[in-house]
């Protein structure tokens, strides 16, 4: 699921910059090692496998038809 947030085009073009720079994925990695880096979250309070690819709709759609 996403989510639509509004920014400004200087805050854009730099999340831009750091998706090239951190060769993150997306914005939403990028913004999510900075807080990470920033308020030293640890690893643990991204789930049990940070590396798990994350539940598409059908998954979840899947999980509530049992």
């Amino acid at each position: 699921m996403s989510t639509t947030i509004q920014v400004s085009k200087k805050t854009a073009q730099i999340l831009r910059d750091l998706v090239k720079k951190k060769k993150a994925k997306n914005y939403d990695e990028v913004i999510m090692r900075l807080l990470a880096e920033k308020y030293k979250i640890p690893k643990s309070m991204f789930g049990s496998n940070p590396n798990l690819a994350p539940f598409t709709e059908e998954d979840e759609a899947e999980s509530h038809e049992l």
